[in-house]
């Protein structure tokens, strides 16, 4: 096989040598859009060779026209069976079967006569949401829906690549790419009440000398704060997989990951919290760097009578921010219990990526 050729380029390549071709020769009055967005460590630039054992090769996503496809969707689909290459760029264009003692997965498999079994997807915008996200995008996107959008997903369709764009793929895309500020300012709030519900409660199971309960707060601190980093430089964090590796991209990982580092190293809950006051404090001056509430103050101090460092004393950077929510249905949420999002509610994968919770879901924020 040939060099390792990352996921997002070996499509491109694909789609401009392979796919384009025979679409110019065999469609050429047909509107499309061709991407690859969605699942897939590739579309979010994390893949390696390894990502080859699972689901991962010569990959594209055709988008037509809701008429157009009803038309012609099995007539490119055969088009392409017939006329696809066997192999590109030392890549084969077929996929075996799904592989029913693996969730399904599937894997290039090398032929040498026949149809091709191809993963070039024929699909219409509307209908890649409705199955992706479980939204109609005929429907408002209301604030119940981004809190009920899973910030992965998200990220999976702004983070991949549009390589042609003939029925308005990027404009949909565009109106995802990041929160309406009054949802963002709720997310944040809500990152900054779950901080100040459990700061406190790290070295109050070290006290007692469950050591192993402060470690598990302290990760949950380190968490919820690289959550934070990632609000405040209003970038979608993807799920547990690449969540560190996306959080070294970030501006303030330089700064921050060494500490966190040293955090979920300590062997004490008094290590745990010299550090955490560490980075307690460079969140707060990155909060008072947005400029969205007056400063407030970025030094740790003890938790009431209590002698644990902490940074957020009676909600101040919670309620602050609320302050500053002007969409009434936003504000609304904010005026109850601060729960958050999916993703702040839930780290369990079957409801955070299973679509179809989306409607039981929203009920929350109704």
């Amino acid at each position: 096989m040939s060099k390792f050729i990352p996921g997002l380029e070996l499509s491109r390549l694909f789609y401009l040598e392979a796919v384009k071709p025979i679409f110019e020769a065999s469609f050429p009055n047909l509107r499309y859009s061709a991407a690859l967005i969605g699942g897939g460590s590739e579309v979010l630039g994390f893949d390696t060779e390894m990502s080859a054992d699972h689901d991962w090769g010569t990959r594209l996503m055709i988008f037509l026209q809701e008429d157009d496809f009803t038309r012609y969707r099995e007539i490119i689909n055969q088009t392409l069976r017939r006329k696809l290459p066997y192999k590109f760029r030392g890549y084969s264009t077929n996929f075996g079967l799904p592989d029913p003692n693996d969730n399904g997965t599937r894997l290039l498999e090398d032929i040498d006569g026949g149809a091709v079994n191809h993963r070039v997807e024929i699909l219409t915008i509307r209908g890649f949401f409705l199955d992706y996200f479980n939204f109609d995008l005929r429907l408002s996107v209301e604030p119940a829906d981004w809190l009920t959008f899973q910030e992965q997903k998200l990220r999976t369709i702004t983070a991949g690549a549009i390589y042609h764009d003939g029925i308005g793929l990027q404009k949909t895309l565009g109106g995802f790419s990041y929160y309406p500020r009054d949802v963002w300012l709720y997310l944040l709030a809500s990152g900054w009440n779950r901080i100040g519900q459990e700061e406190h409660l790290m070295g109050r199971a070290g006290i007692v000398g469950d050591e192993i309960g402060s470690a598990i707060i302290a990760s949950r601190l380190v968490r919820d704060l690289m959550r934070l980093c990632f609000l405040m430089e209003k970038q979608y964090a993807p799920y547990p997989k690449w969540f560190g590796k996306a959080f070294s991209q970030l501006k303030c990982a330089d700064e921050l990951s060494p500490v966190f580092k040293k955090v979920l190293s300590a062997e004490t809950w008094q290590e745990r919290e010299k550090f955490l006051a560490q980075a307690y404090e460079y969140v707060a001056e990155m909060h008072n760097a947005l400029e969205i509430t007056e400063p407030l103050p970025a030094k740790v101090e003890k938790f009431f009578s209590r002698p644990f460092l902490v940074i957020h004393v009676q909600g101040n950077f919670a309620s602050a921010i609320c302050e500053r929510i002007t969409d009434p249905a936003v504000k609304r949420l904010a005026e109850r219990r601060l729960i958050g999002s999916v993703d702040q509610i839930s780290d369990s994968t079957d409801i955070v990526a299973e679509p179809n919770w989306r409607t039981i879901l929203r009920a929350f924020y109704e």
